[in-house]
Formats: C-alpha cells, sequence, structure tokens
C-alpha cells in the first residue's frame, strides 16, 4: 500500500498544513464536528506510514495489539478499513477521573448505530434537505486502551458488518478514506489561478493520476477545497481593495464608496462611484444598466458595473459593486446605495439580466422605473435551455428572431407567439413560458414607448457587459483588478476623447441638399449623426399620404412605394410641431424615424424642431448651453419661428379656402379678405426693417413688457391708414398685383422644373429597382 495522508472522521483538530477538510451530505455524522460545521481544517489528518509499518499493513486487528499512540491505532485501524471497504469514525472515549485525560478510544464503522432525530432541533422547524439515512446498526469496531507503559493494546475487536462491503474502485468514494494529498493541492491551485473550473480540474487530475480511483477524492471534494482556497484569498484581496478606496476618497472627497456591514470584517459588499461616473450621470443618467453577470474575478464574485451610453453611443461608467452575496436584501442596499451617490436622481429606465431576485428589489426600490430585462442574455439561455431544439430544427433560431424582433405590434407577436410553440411542440416547456409570462419585460413590441438610448429596438446594448472587457477575466485577482479597472478607465476615456476630436475637426459627407441634413450634422455627434442621416436618407423611398385630418391632428400613412401592406402611421400636429409614429423610435431612442421626417417632408418642415433635438445626442452635451431657449416668453419664441408661421398659416388658409368656396356670397367675401389682407402684409412688409413705436415704446420696448397685444397691432394698423393717401393706397395695389402676377409664373415654372426633377426621381427609383431584382434573382441562382 502507498504512503499517503489519510483523512480520518473524529473532532480532534490539528492537522497540518496540508490538512483539509472533506465535507460529504451523505456521510456527514451528528458527532462529526466537522460535519456539524463544514470548516476547513477541523478535522485531523494522519499519515499511517507514520505509525504503521509497511510489513504490518496486511495484518489484521486482534486483541492485545500493542501501538505506540493513540493516533497510531487509528491510522491502522484506517488503513484495514480501506483494504476491506468500509469507512470509520471515532465513536465514544473514557476519560481518567484523576486528570481528565483520555484512557480509551472506540473506532467504529461509519454505519454503526442509527440516526436520532433532535425534537429540540426539528419540532419548531421544517427540515428543508433531510439527510440520507447511512447508519444501519453496524457492530463493527475497534476499541483501545492506554496501559501503563504508555502504549495502547487492543480490548475488543468485531470483525463482521451486516451490509455490503465497498469494491476496491469505490473505495476513494468513502469519507475516511478520502483526502487530497500535498502535490494534488498544488495542481488544483495552479489550475484554479488559470481559471479552470472543478470540473476540468478533475479531468486534468484523472488524466494525471491515472484514474479516479488514484486520485482519492471526488469532484465535490475539489470544489470544496477551491472554495474555502477563495474565502481565505478573498478575506486578504478584499482588504486591500477597501484600502485602495479608502485612499482615492482621502485624496477627493467626491469619491463615493460603502460597505454593507461592518467594514473592518471585509464580510460586506462593495460599491463605488469616481468623480467622473458621478458626472457623467449627470449628464446621461436617463437610462442605466446594471449587470451581474460579468462574473470576472478568480473568485467567482460578480463584479457589477452601473453602466449607460454616452454621446457618441459609446458605454460610459456610473459606478462598480462587488457582491459577496446575491440576496435579495443585498440588492436593496446596493441599489439605494447607488441612488444616494447619484444625488438621489432616478433614472427613465433600468436594464438587467434575468433574475427574480433583482427584479423583487427593483421594484422595491425604484417602484416608478421602467425595468427591463436584458433580450441578449435571454437569447443566450435560450440557446442552453432550447439546445435541442436548435439541433433538431435549424429554422428554430431564424423563427424565434423574427418573432421577437421583427413583429410590429403586440397583436402580431402574440400571434407570431402562439404559431411559434405550436410549430415546435413547445407549448409546455417551462423556461419558454417563463419567459412569456415576463413578455413586457424584454420583448420589444412592449418596450418601445421608453426610451433606452438605442440606435435600434433590435440592436444588443453596447453598455451590457461591455465596458471591462479585454481587461479582466477569470484569472484576474482583486489586486490585479484595482489595477486593471483604472486601465479601461483610462482606455474608455481616451475613445471618447478621440470621438470629441472627430465630432469637432472633421466634416461628415453630406448626402442630400436638405437644410434639415445640415442642421443635425452641426447639432450632434459624429456617429448619432449617421445614424440620424440614415433615416433622412430613407424618407427618399417613403411615400406620406394623408388619411385623416380632425382640423388640430393630421394623421399620415407611411409606407414604401407599393408596399402599403406595411405602413406606419404618424400623427402631426402642425401648430405644435409634434408628430408621433406607431414605430415609437423617437420614444425608445431619442432620434426621429424615418416616417416622421417624410411627413416633414411634404408639409415643408425644413429644420428639425427643437423639441426633437436630445441634447444628451449632441456636441453640447455636457456643457451648459441649453439648445433653441429664447429669453423672451413662449408665445413670442414661438412667432419667431419661420416653420411655424410657414405651416401655420398655411393650415388656416385652407381651412378659409374650403370655407370660402362653399358659395358666391362667401366666395366674395373671402376674395375682398384676401385683398385686404394682402394690402395690410405689403405695407407691414415695407416697414419691417424700420424701428415701429408703439405707444410711445418701440418694439423691441414692447415685446420686453409682454407680448405685442392684438390691440397694439390695431392702433398701428391706423396710424398708418391715416397717413396713406387714396391714390398713394391705389398705386400700392397695383405694385402688388404686378408682383403677385410675375411670382404666379415664377411659380409654375418652378412647378414645371420640380415635376420634371420628380419624374426623373422616379424613373430612376424604378431603375434601380429593376436592377435590384435582377440581382436579387441572380443570387439565388447561385445559391
Amino acid at each position: 500500500m502507498e504512503n499517503e495522508v489519510i483523512e480520518f472522521d473524529m473532532g480532534l483538530g490539528g492537522g497540518g498544513d496540508d490538512a483539509v477538510a472533506i465535507i460529504d451530505d451523505e456521510e456527514m455524522t451528528d458527532d462529526s464536528p466537522s460535519a456539524a460545521n463544514g470548516i476547513m481544517g477541523s478535522s485531523s489528518f494522519f499519515d499511517p506510514s507514520t505509525y504503521v509499518l509497511q510489513r504490518d499493513l496486511d495484518l489484521e486487528p486482534c486483541e492485545g495489539m500493542e501501538f505506540e499512540s493513540e493516533e497510531a491505532a487509528k491510522g491502522f485501524y484506517n488503513s484495514y478499513a480501506r483494504r476491506v471497504g468500509f469507512s470509520t469514525r471515532v465513536s465514544s472515549s473514557r476519560r481518567s477521573r484523576k486528570d481528565g485525560a483520555i484512557i480509551q478510544r472506540s473506532f467504529v464503522c461509519a454505519k454503526e448505530g442509527f440516526r436520532n432525530l433532535n425534537e429540540k432541533r426539528t419540532k419548531d422547524r421544517e427540515i428543508k434537505r433531510p439527510r440520507t439515512v447511512t447508519r444501519v446498526g453496524c457492530k463493527a469496531s475497534m476499541s483501545v486502551k492506554i496501559q501503563d507503559s504508555g502504549k495502547w493494546v487492543v480490548s475488543t475487536f468485531v470483525k463482521e458488518h451486516n451490509h455490503e462491503l465497498v469494491p476496491p474502485d469505490q473505495v476513494h468514494c468513502l469519507r475516511s478514506h478520502r483526502q487530497i494529498s500535498g502535490p494534488a493541492k498544488t495542481l488544483i491551485d495552479t489550475l484554479q489561478a488559470a481559471g479552470m473550473g472543478p470540473r476540468r480540474i478533475m479531468s486534468a487530475l484523472i488524466k494525471e493520476y491515472g484514474g479516479i480511483s488514484k486520485v482519492g477524492f471526488t469532484e465535490v471534494d475539489c470544489r470544496n477545497y477551491m472554495r474555502n482556497n477563495r474565502q481565505r484569498s478573498l478575506e486578504g484581496d478584499i482588504q486591500l481593495l477597501l484600502d485602495y478606496l479608502r485612499q482615492m476618497h482621502a485624496d477627493n472627497p467626491s469619491f463615493f464608496y460603502a460597505v454593507q456591514g461592518d467594514e473592518e470584517q471585509c464580510t460586506g459588499n462593495v460599491f463605488w462611484a469616481d468623480t467622473k461616473a458621478r458626472a457623467n450621470y449627470t449628464y446621461f443618467g436617463d437610462t442605466v444598466t446594471f449587470d451581474t453577470t460579468y462574473r470576472s474575478n478568480r473568485y467567482r464574485l460578480p463584479f457589477a458595473p452601473f453602466t449607460g451610453i454616452n454621446h457618441h453611443g459609446q458605454p460610459v461608467l456610473f459606478g462598480c459593486a462587488f457582491l459577496i452575496n446575491e440576496s435579495e436584501s443585498s440588492f436593496i442596499w446596493l441599489f439605494k446605495t447607488w441612488v444616494s451617490a447619484m444625488s438621489g436622481r432616478l433614472p427613465v429606465s433600468i436594464t438587467t439580466d434575468h433574475d427574480t431576485v433583482i427584479r423583487s428589489a427593483i421594484m422595491q426600490v425604484f417602484p416608478d422605473i421602467r425595468h427591463r430585462f436584458c433580450k441578449w442574455h435571454i437569447f443566450k439561455k435560450c440557446q442552453e435551455k432550447l439546445s435541442h431544439v436548435f439541433l433538431k430544427y435549424p429554422n428554430f433560431e431564424a423563427d424565434f428572431h423574427k418573432c421577437v424582433n421583427l413583429t410590429d405590434s403586440v397583436d402580431e407577436f402574440e400571434t407570431c407567439w402562439l404559431s411559434l410553440v405550436d410549430k415546435y411542440d413547445l407549448r409546455d416547456h417551462e423556461w419558454l413560458q417563463a419567459i412569456y409570462s415576463s413578455r413586457i419585460q424584454w420583448v420589444p413590441v412592449y418596450l418601445r414607448d421608453t426610451f433606452f438610448a438605442e440606435m435600434s429596438i433590435t440592436q444588443r446594448s453596447d453598455s451590457m457587459n461591455s465596458y471591462f472587457d479585454g481587461y479582466v477575466n477569470a484569472s484576474t485577482t482583486l489586486n490585479q483588478f484595482v489595477k486593471l479597472y483604472e486601465k479601461a478607465l483610462e482606455s474608455r476615456n481616451e475613445k471618447e476623447v478621440k470621438a470629441d476630436y472627430d465630432t469637432m475637426n472633421t466634416l461628415p459627407l453630406l448626402r442630400t441638399p436638405s437644410p434639415m441634413e445640415k442642421q443635425a450634422s452641426e447639432l450632434y455627434t459624429r456617429k448619432i449623426f449617421m445614424r440620424f442621416q440614415e433615416e433622412l436618407v430613407g424618407t427618399l423611398t417613403l411615400m406620406a399620404s394623408k388619411v385623416e385630418d380632425d382640423g388640430e391632428v393630421t394623421t399620415y400613412q407611411v409606407a414604401k412605394f407599393g408596399e402599403d401592406n406595411k405602413s406606419y402611421r404618424v400623427n402631426f400636429n402642425v401648430l405644435e410641431m409634434r408628430a408621433t409614429c406607431s414605430c415609437c423610435m423617437f420614444e425608445f431612442s431619442g432620434l426621429l424615424c424615418r416616417h416622421v421626417l417624410a411627413v416633414f417632408r411634404v408639409t415643408n418642415v425644413l429644420t428639425l424642431p427643437s423639441c426633437y433635438i436630445l441634447k444628451r445626442w449632441t456636441i453640447n452635451a455636457k456643457s451648459s448651453v441649453i439648445l433653441e431657449e429664447r429669453v423672451n416668453d413662449a408665445f413670442s419664441s414661438y412667432l419667431e419661428s419661420h416653420t411655424v408661421r410657414y405651416n401655420t398659416l398655411r393650415h388656416e388658409a385652407l381651412k378659409f379656402v374650403e370655407e370660402g368656396a362653399e358659395s358666391v356670397d362667401t366666395y366674395n367675401v373671402a376674395m375682398s379678405a384676401l385683398e385686404e389682407a394682402a394690402r395690410r402684409v405689403a405695407i407691414t412688409a415695407k416697414n419691417e426693417g424700420r424701428v415701429l413705436m408703439i405707444n410711445g415704446r418701440t418694439r423691441e420696448d414692447a415685446r420686453s413688457n409682454g407680448t405685442l397685444t392684438k390691440r397694439n397691432i390695431s392702433n398701428h394698423h391706423e396710424s398708418l391708414d391715416q397717413n396713406l393717401s387714396e391714390d398713394e393706397m391705389d398705386r400700392k395695389i397695383q405694385e402688388l398685383n404686378k408682383e403677385v402676377e410675375c411670382a404666379k409664373r415664377k411659380c409654375e415654372v418652378y412647378r414645371s422644373n420640380l415635376v420634371s426633377v420628380l419624374k426623373d426621381i422616379e424613373d430612376h427609383k424604378q431603375q434601380l429597382s429593376l436592377k435590384v431584382q435582377i440581382i436579387r434573382y441572380s443570387m439565388k441562382d447561385c445559391l
């Protein structure tokens, strides 16, 4: 028999540096301290070669056999048990009445006696996981007594067992024969540091030793050893992390950190946010991602960053946490601490991985915030849970993607989902039904009315699990993490600086003559402008048709030419310059969709209304400049917008024309009113450059004291009328009529030219469409 470390199921303590406690629920005993506490190093380990001569290893115990010590007797009996095929433990002992020293010890088969339920321990609580019954009343045992000479002598020995013995190839599974030797621990430590898990490490050990029986322990033992290894290393590294956080706070009081529980004990969760993270939140804190799947350290602790999206569409950090435990109370503490660090300001939405504990914590701390599960993580989990479906049905993934991402309404999604689960016979799949029950928190059609700062409803959030990619991995210690964390921050900051430089020092290529495109290129950052440009150019393929007008809101149907079955509805209030689309892209991403832009095109809205320019996407996202703000009142600001004035007059004029054409009388009145209006407009236009005096004040003075009232305007026109003679009025009317006729002729020329251009565009579009169809058919033939 090889010399080896042997573990005994007893609680004498001691154990050398190579000692390790093995915990196995199947053979844990009530009288074993190691079983009760599960603490590494609480059991004793003995090398039989220390106490048992090699020539004696094949001996069978007998009465009168002597040993130099109690440990030697124990090691001998355990070696015998390993050879025969059973596990041992210490049963009872007797002590001297004189000095209390142990004078007798009994070693028994692990199946000796019967396990009794302790009424005091179980009567007030339900046992959640009852232990397996392992004791069957076996009588096999060996007792030793100490002699006056100091030697221990076998006083009784019972050989017979009342149960089957374990064959040699399974002996390593018995509790008292499972041990991790010094060389094995060294190999485990090395592989663990390299990021390997228990299963892969056991595979390596089995290959190294030539079989599981020669390894001498199980995967459970390896897992327990690695867990306790991590715990010991963690205590020291957490202290290093806390020292780093304390130093950062001392250097900059704006650096925020907090520890749940006793900071000195290093047993609670840790959160911190530097000054830049807190500042970034003030600019881009409208939507937040919280990711606990980033287990990027050798302790398998969830590293949980709070991230968002900056004005370049890049991930930006709002704070970090290390979670020693993932209980609901821990998440509640973390969310409250994070809000405190962010000065109490709440986001509009938050994205997390699919987790019921996190969901419950968010409902308590953020009851009014829109909570979304990360769709990418659900898709990834789907590949695991439905792997058999993916293998059996190659088209399932495409159908699942189409159902989730390409449906445009709730009804369409519901219909598509039912068709999907019926087609692949998945109506009773437990996990699929679970994610379906929470569909309003991850399926795009239920979320598109809330802002998540994503450029596309179907894209994966760049902030999700990507901020620290390339800097930390499974072998990273907390001590290493601090340095890599700082490198990641430096890299992300550099990328933002580079994006700022590109935006400020290079000009984008404009693809249309639209004033709106030029305006957007001067306002948005480069990446956001490119995304807006895609939508603007996309309007060239769209037709916007008016389908309803209630006097205030006009409804348009927007679709590609010849594809009316795939259309979107846009409601446009011309007086308020506000439009909403059924695709909800602006609500979801903060950029106008091509459908609204198409309606703006047909209604002559030439520039973006200020309400559709989110500052968080602009060049000035981090400045104090407020876009399109005026110091005067809202009505004056409203009148000064040329686009609003144009559309308002046009809207009112169309209503006037419809009413005036009802009869001859209304027509005559309408024409007379138009002639009078034209005369007054001409007079006002001529005097537009002069300083108008109203009640002794200039126009600017009047504006500073309030809006121009109708009475002021009426008095002004009356004074002008008195100063103009009838001859001058006739001459002005004639001049205006000539100008109107000239303008009409110009309009006809412009109209003819425009019709010609539109016809050329339509012909070119048809030619391109034909070429595309030809290319598609040729590609199909090639495939």
